[in-house]
């Protein structure tokens, strides 16, 4: 799947849902998975647009997690910032090198409180990862709110 089908669906996905109430305790609803997404794109945003200017990046998803984090974005969040930034994230991907890409970035991926990856991965990797991975799967946690 590409990553721009994958944030068309999430989003077509998440305009049908709406706001949800968290399904239970320790448990997200639409609003913390949107905000969730949200610190999501903006640190995978960051990583991307380092890589192309020639800058170190890093790629680091405990505030995706952080309760706090989330309780504060997600004022800010709403299904335009995700578009804008599924766009923007694109547009960005899709101007690097093939080198670029390659990119190795060093790397901590969480979920629930679980350390995934911590090591460098190919910035392609990453990308790869939100297309095949991270959409989907909240996409698939909000079709079942």
């Amino acid at each position: 799947m590409t990553l721009s089908d994958a944030f068309a669906d999430l989003l077509v996905t998440a305009a049908k849902v709406g706001p949800a109430p968290s399904p239970g305790p320790g448990e997200w609803g639409a609003e913390q998975i949107l905000a969730h997404l949200t610190v999501v794109n903006a640190v995978t945003i960051g990583a991307v647009a380092s890589v192309g200017a020639g800058f170190p990046a890093t790629y680091d998803m405990r505030a995706a997690h952080d309760p706090w984090t989330l309780a504060r974005v997600n004022s800010r969040t709403s299904l335009a910032r995700l578009r804008d930034q599924g766009q923007a994230l694109c547009a960005l991907s899709s101007s690097l090198s093939p080198s670029e890409l390659d990119t190795l970035i060093p790397a901590l991926l969480i979920s629930n409180g679980e350390i995934l990856v911590d090591q460098p991965l190919p910035l392609r990797d990453l990308l790869t990862g939100l297309a095949d991975v991270e959409l989907p799967g909240h996409r698939a946690q909000l079709l079942a709110l």
